[in-house]
């Protein structure tokens, strides 16, 4: 068997830190430019910085939880790491993209592989009008904001607001409400993947908007659309044992 070149990464928590030293005293790792596999070290968000920051190297990703949660991570274990990688199930997420007008006129543009948000940014809710795919879907929102969010992301900021935990082979995305005041019964939407969502800002001047992509924040915010880019991916891997298929699913019978 031909061991893959693997380049390892950590997020510098100390048990990142602890765990890396162990790993490089047993194998020999490579720069992420000469790699076949990143090797990522940390937690939940340690592998999406890890995501954003190689994406343009086009490499698939291995991450080792050294952190918390660490749904999007692998159990960490020093021994048999080629051969975990080789045996790995691969998954391919492709991001939302973000474009936003903005109150001084420029465009923000980012991506996200969990979700985008938009939020209110001051005392008072957020006014925004919907559109789904170019028909208006609600006239005016009230409350703290709304979230798109990806099948992958859809276990994250998107369940803490009560949105659907979204299997990843549904090839649909969640629009979420954050805090709704109006319409007060309404608990969002399940949208197809390609559906392009527009939400307009009813009143800059009193409520201003933030957006977030992931990492990416940006404020006053006139208008976003938000949709899938088809065209840009990233490849996760997997234990067979431990599929992000089947964490999603059992993640809808937590208690």
């Amino acid at each position: 068997m031909t061991l893959p070149r693997i380049a390892c990464i950590h997020s510098g928590s100390e048990k990142a830190k602890r765990s890396y030293a162990d790993l490089d005293g047993y194998y020999e790792f490579v720069p992420p430019e000469q790699c076949d596999v990143i090797v990522a070290l940390g937690g939940d968000g340690m592998m999406l910085h890890t995501i954003h920051n190689t994406l343009p190297l086009g490499k698939p990703i291995f991450g080792m939880n050294c952190g918390t949660v660490g749904f999007l991570m692998n159990d960490y274990r020093l021994e048999d790491l080629p051969e975990r990688i080789a045996a790995a199930q691969a998954i391919h997420l492709s991001p939302l993209t973000m474009e936003a007008q903005m109150e001084d006129g420029s465009e923000e543009r980012g991506i996200a592989f969990n979700e985008v948000a938009v939020t209110r940014h001051s005392g008072q809710s957020a006014n925004l009008r919907i559109r789904v795919d170019g028909i208006d879907r609600l006239d005016k929102f009230v409350g703290d904001g709304l979230i798109v969010s990806t099948a992958a992301g859809s276990t994250a900021y998107n369940l803490s607001a009560h949105g659907p935990v979204i299997p990843l082979e549904s090839n649909l995305i969640a629009l979420t409400p954050v805090s709704p005041f109006r319409p007060r019964r309404w608990k969002g939407a399940l949208l197809p993947h390609t559906a392009n969502v527009t939400m307009e800002n009813l009143d800059p001047g009193k409520r201003p908007l933030a957006a977030t992509a992931d990492f990416k924040e940006v404020f006053g915010v006139l208008s976003i659309t938000i949709s899938e880019d088809s065209t840009t991916s990233v490849t996760l891997l997997f234990d067979p044992d431990r599929s992000l298929q089947e964490r999603v699913i059992d993640e809808q019978f937590a208690v």
